[in-house]
């Protein structure tokens, strides 16, 4: 996990991919925000580019490949997996077969999107700064 990598943000939303720009814009953490509009545009950019981002925040409902199709995809990819990259849904609700369906693709959270801006800022707080102070396989020196 690359800690001063991008935060990756997979969102077809356009309105929600605002209010999250926003978010991380007022939180002013050093990281690149990276938005991709569907699954297939970020798995391009996961498998084709050298920089390991820090986490991924994705949905679940989006065109071409949804959002557990992708995280399929990224755990399947061995290359993908070895960067040990942070995975989690942000959904505006959690169905239940989508969280089972979530967790059995080894997703590292699945989050319900809050419509209020200061629960959002709270919950995504939290969430970097959980993974800031995680270590993983790959970063201990």
């Amino acid at each position: 996990m690359n800690k001063s990598g991008p935060i990756i943000i997979i969102e077809d939303d356009q309105d929600d991919q605002e209010f999250l720009a926003d978010v991380f814009e007022g939180l002013q953490y050093p990281n690149e925000i990276i938005f991709f509009s569907d699954g297939e545009q970020a798995l391009e950019y996961l498998t084709q580019t050298t920089i390991e981002p820090f986490i991924i925040f994705s949905d679940i409902n989006m065109p071409k490949l949804n959002g557990i199709e992708l995280r399929a995809k990224v755990h399947e990819n061995e290359d993908l997996r070895m960067k040990s990259i942070p995975y989690l849904f942000f959904s505006t609700v959690a169905e239940q077969q989508h969280v089972i369906d979530a967790y059995s693709k080894s997703v590292q959270g699945f989050f319900v999107k809050p419509a209020d801006f200061n629960k959002m800022r709270e919950m995504i707080k939290n969430i970097v700064e959980y993974w800031q102070n995680c270590v993983s396989p790959n970063y201990i020196k």
